[in-house]
């Protein structure tokens, strides 16, 4: 037994480098699958963002060289009034957005959960503004929205109508252009959240609507109760990802009013393009994009805890 016990210990001695060398190359496998993604990563995250900290300490000028400031662009933003307005500007577009888009979603979703037929087609329908061009919706709610008799068409219908005397200029003044484009921006992501909720409604089970019926609740206290709380977390990832995606808004500002009247409706990513591009001071025009980074960053966090707890 003592033989049999001793020639079994060099066998366990073999297999244990044999072992080791399996480890070694799955861990070499896997990391030869992972370096497209890290270099991808490298490439198109980590560097750019290197890069852009990076011009932010700069005083860069197109076509001259950096000269390192240090935080001279930060400081010069914080004490700049046009920034105050620009921050002031992008938190209103923002908010004004996305609290729209909940309240019309909540809306869209309620009255499609409630059709029997021809749901499906009205649900391809009402994304018509999700899957068009922005730049053709921001050229059609600037039309809509122009001053002239013949050619805006809020003026125009208010006009032969009656109820106008002459045509008013809404993207002549601060409030009317702020109010524009919080309109074309609604409009076109809207249909974003009402499909979103008409998935978690269709998900909430049928047996509590049937329960609180016969316990005689009304449909303002299901909806309440039963509906909102079952979409909690869709509102919250939903709402979220509008967050992002609408502070960070280009296309529809820059199409249709360059963000003016003024600065009215500069917000971070037309005032960074202004700076950067128009002044040609692009140190400076990154520094701007840079204070909305805190922002996304707890956004995208927020996202991320959410989903996390869900998977859970």
């Amino acid at each position: 037994m003592a033989v049999g016990r001793t020639a079994g210990v060099p066998a366990v001695r073999r297999r244990a480098p044999s072992w080791g060398r399996a480890r070694r190359r799955e861990a070499g496998t896997a990391l030869l699958f992972l370096l497209p993604l890290f270099i991808l990563v490298v490439g198109l995250i980590i560097y750019p963002f290197y890069r852009a900290i990076w011009l932010s300490l700069t005083d860069k000028l197109v076509g001259y060289p950096e000269r390192f400031v240090g935080l001279r662009n930060y400081a010069y933003l914080i004490a700049d009034d046009t920034f105050h307005e620009v921050v002031k500007n992008s938190l209103v577009f923002t908010v004004a957005s996305v609290a729209l888009k909940v309240v019309t979603g909540l809306a869209m979703a309620l009255v499609l959960d409630n059709l029997v037929r021809g749901r499906n087609f009205f649900r391809g329908l009402f994304l018509l503004p999700w899957i068009t061009s922005t730049v053709i919706i921001a050229l059609t709610w600037r039309w809509m929205f122009d001053a002239f008799p013949g050619r805006g068409f809020f003026n125009s219908v208010l006009l032969d109508m009656g109820l106008l005397n002459r045509p008013i200029a809404f993207m002549a003044t601060p409030a009317g252009a702020m109010a524009a484009v919080v309109v074309a921006n609604w409009w076109r992501a809207f249909p974003f959240f009402g499909v979103s909720f008409l998935a978690g409604m269709q998900s909430i089970p049928r047996e509590l609507y049937e329960a609180a019926s016969v316990d005689g609740a009304s449909a303002g206290r299901r909806f309440w109760h039963i509906t909102l709380p079952g979409l909690k977390h869709v509102i919250i990832v939903t709402t979220l990802l509008s967050f992002i995606l609408t502070i960070n808004d280009f296309n529809i500002i820059y199409v249709m009013t360059r963000g003016g009247p003024g600065t009215a409706t500069q917000v971070f990513a037309t005032y960074s393009y202004e700076v950067a591009f128009n002044q040609l001071r692009w140190g400076r025009g990154v520094t701007i994009s840079i204070f909305a980074v805190p922002l996304l960053v707890i956004g995208i966090a927020l996202i991320s805890r959410y989903l996390l707890r869900g998977s859970r």
